[in-house]
């Protein structure tokens, strides 16, 4: 199928859907996850309670947590370093060097790592194509960064297709 690198393995309408329970299930042991419109708003600098909150119940069940953003260091590393997560800036998803970095770093396995994101041309596309498991997040925000519009365009015709073609992406 044309869409194999695209579709992701799970649509959700948050990372609050992804639980420990679930990862481990599907025996994922890591999570490589974005940040803008991921995990906050694309324009918000620091994590909200509520996030903070999730990455500690991850990291409490087992589930290590490394950030790859393609967005500069500076913004990066506000949000990730209090949290005390590690993060890759400038990832350039979807290109492979990100991924192999993170599973490096996070010393696991393609098999027990899973890929969080809310944009199918990078966190997914780059995902999928070194075997990662998928989960594609509903943005946080309505609103993106210039360089997103461009991919929102292209998601939009995707998720019209997957439509027109019975494919389900996140229930309306």
């Amino acid at each position: 199928m044309l869409y194999n690198f695209l579709l992701p393995n799970e649509f959700v309408n948050s990372v609050f859907e992804i639980t420990p329970e679930k990862l481990q299930a599907n025996g994922i042991r890591g999570i490589i996850t974005d940040l803008d419109n991921t995990l906050v708003e694309w324009d918000r600098v620091d994590a909200t309670a509520e996030i903070a909150t999730w990455m500690q119940e991850l990291q409490a069940a087992g589930i290590r947590i490394i950030i790859a953003s393609n967005n500069n260091e500076d913004r990066v590393k506000r949000f990730a370093e209090p949290l005390g997560i590690p993060y890759i800036h400038r990832a350039k998803k979807p290109l492979g060097a990100a991924y192999y970095a993170g599973l490096v770093q996070l010393r696991l396995k393609r098999n027990e790592v899973a890929m969080v994101g809310d944009q199918l041309l990078t966190d997914v596309l780059g995902a999928k194509r070194q075997k990662l498991y998928t989960f594609l997040v509903r943005p946080v925000a309505e609103s993106d960064g210039f360089v997103t519009l461009f991919n929102r365009f292209v998601e939009r015709r995707v998720f019209n297709d997957l439509k027109r073609k019975g494919i389900k992406t996140w229930e309306e």
